[in-house]
């Protein structure tokens, strides 16, 4: 792929007047919440695709889950940490990318930055509820035991707050029970 039609993929897929080009190696698309960078190496044979999701510090809980959303999830693209902001990153030797290729990396890009952290909060949330199921099991417990304590510990208030209203807090359990009925074979 030349420069030239990945400048013409850039305006293919946003308005004229989102794409930018600084250099004659870079571009840059600028929407309402989202600021895309695409750079050439050097010796012009790599582009790297850089898209803010959020700060490095917003992130740092979740780095095991960013790792093993590399791993997993991300597919052609990858989470990466640099000046303290946890980036979306697309590297792609330049000779063998089409315009395709581009064009799915943006958008796994873009949608990487519309869920945020929400996709790596699900991954650690589902590992606790697994650890509460593996405890659970230990001590011999049915899953309707562990519901049962957990309806307990919501209504004595050691889970949740007391000024939560009966409807949060029923939705609350509704969301555990959810959980709870499809992770327990799990363990």
């Amino acid at each position: 792929m030349k420069p030239k039609e990945i400048t013409t993929t850039f305006h293919k897929m946003f308005s004229a007047q989102a794409v930018t080009t600084p250099t004659n190696d870079s571009w840059q698309v600028e929407l309402d919440q989202v600021k895309l960078l695409g750079i050439l190496s050097e010796d012009q044979s790599w582009l790297r695709l850089l898209l803010p999701i959020v700060p490095a510090r917003e992130a740092q809980p979740f780095l095991e889950q960013l790792l093993e959303a590399n791993f997993d999830l991300t597919q052609e693209v990858r989470y990466g940490f640099h000046q303290e902001v946890l980036w979306g990153v697309y590297q792609h030797n330049l000779a063998s990318l089409t315009s395709e290729d581009l064009e799915e990396a943006i958008a796994r890009l873009l949608s990487l930055k519309e869920k945020k952290l929400d996709e790596v909060f699900n991954l650690l949330i589902e590992k606790q509820i697994l650890q509460i199921i593996s405890a659970a099991k230990l001590q011999g417990q049915t899953l309707q035991d562990t519901i049962q304590n957990l309806e307990r510990f919501y209504y004595e208030g050691i889970l949740g707050g007391m000024e939560q209203s009966s409807e949060e807090r029923e939705r609350f359990l509704q969301a555990w029970r959810y959980q709870l009925e499809r992770l327990w074979s799990e363990v």
